[in-house]
């Protein structure tokens, strides 16, 4: 498996899934992970990743109402590899056996840049800038080795239909870069885009590698033939409709991250608050629910999901409310336009669309709001 990203969702959440499978014998086999960004705490902690040790990953919070502390040490990435120091290592592995590529670049990770192009290719050791032309290198690279193999893209970042909005996108370059009909034609037929959806809070990164969760965990995947997945699981659920997933992770947990991340910022509170403070406000609680209430809730309703939203915010609620987790609302605010218009502005462009007609006063002014 060839992972881009080493942050702390990945370390907590795809690769210890892996690791506990491969303890049952049920994971693929280890992963490489590819660093992307010459951030110093990124530096570092793709160098702890390189001794191949294990890192801990600390599982706080509620269980049917009881609190639950575990420590678990991951050791399913085998690797790691700088891209911008070691691409070639990074071009070599994806000839080999790899069978599934997993991703998580954040919220600009797959903006193209200008810069790339086809000379990139043939230049051996310089990686492209952005994350769909390093894929499309890579790409071209496993079909000139392994013509007639099959391989599996798994992105968990959170755009909806993820995996063929990918594809689109590296589509689009390889036609741009007039890569030929073969080689865009065994894109089409031998690699599986998956559309998946990650569901899990993890609040803090361990200095210099690890990461404190919570116990929920999903990773649901939109059923298709020649599917690979890295791993049996329980967290991993395959699924004939991905969308109910989306919508309520999207929807009921990102929205309300980002809604109380936009009141932190209106209302000045203290610049450490973390979401189990702000649930605790009664201010912000108020308002949080009264947009879950009278602005969001009735659009569930209007699509048929109005049942399986209200079960899942009953577990929200208890998610937002782990006193273990110190979830803070200044990491939530990174990207924070970015994150408005993925979370917020699809329902108010869904509403529009449903009877009967909502005024979502609240996350109107959320979206306008500098």
């Amino acid at each position: 498996m060839l992972q881009f990203g080493t942050g702390r969702f990945l370390q907590a959440h795809v690769d210890l899934l892996v690791s506990q499978a491969a303890e049952r014998g049920e994971a693929l086999g280890g992963i490489t992970v590819v660093q992307t960004t010459g951030q110093p705490a990124s530096v570092a902690r793709m160098q702890a990743l390189a001794r191949a040790r294990g890192y801990e990953v600390i599982v706080r919070g509620l269980v049917d109402g009881m609190p639950l502390e575990r420590h678990e040490t991951c050791r399913s990435v085998h690797e790691a590899l700088d891209a911008r120091a070691q691409w070639p290592a990074v071009r070599e592995r994806v000839r080999g056996p790899v069978r599934v590529i997993v991703s998580n670049t954040g919220d600009a990770g797959w903006l193209l840049d200008p810069t790339d192009g086809p000379h990139l290719l043939a230049a051996r050791a310089s990686a492209a800038i952005s994350f769909p032309a390093k894929l499309l290198v890579l790409l071209h690279d496993r079909w000139r080795a392994q013509p007639g193999s099959e391989l599996t893209l798994l992105p968990c970042e959170l755009v909806s239909r993820n995996g063929e909005r990918l594809r689109e996108i590296v589509m689009l370059l390889a036609r741009e870069w007039s890569l030929g009909p073969a080689f865009v034609g065994w894109m089409r037929e031998h690699l599986v885009w998956a559309n998946s959806l990650v569901d899990r809070i993890v609040s803090q990164a361990l200095d210099p590698v690890g990461a404190v969760a919570e116990p929920y965990a999903l990773w649901a995947v939109e059923m298709q033939p020649r599917l690979q997945l890295p791993c049996r699981h329980a967290s991993i659920v395959l699924t004939d409709d991905l969308a109910p997933f989306e919508r309520r992770k999207l929807y009921l947990l990102n929205l309300a991250h980002t809604m109380l991340a936009q009141q932190w910022m209106t209302d000045r509170h203290p610049a450490d608050m973390t979401v189990l403070q702000a649930m605790q406000t009664p201010a912000l609680r108020d308002a949080i629910e009264a947009v879950w209430e009278e602005e969001v809730l009735p659009v569930f309703d209007a699509v048929g999901d109005g049942a399986g939203a209200r079960a899942y915010l009953v577990e929200l609620r208890d998610r937002l409310l782990n006193p273990f987790l110190a979830h803070a609302l200044a990491d939530i605010a990174l990207n924070h336009a970015q994150k408005k218009a993925r979370r917020i502005e699809p329902i108010i462009e869904l509403a529009r669309t449903l009877p009967p007609a909502l005024a979502q006063p609240r996350l109107r002014a959320a979206v306008s709001a500098h």
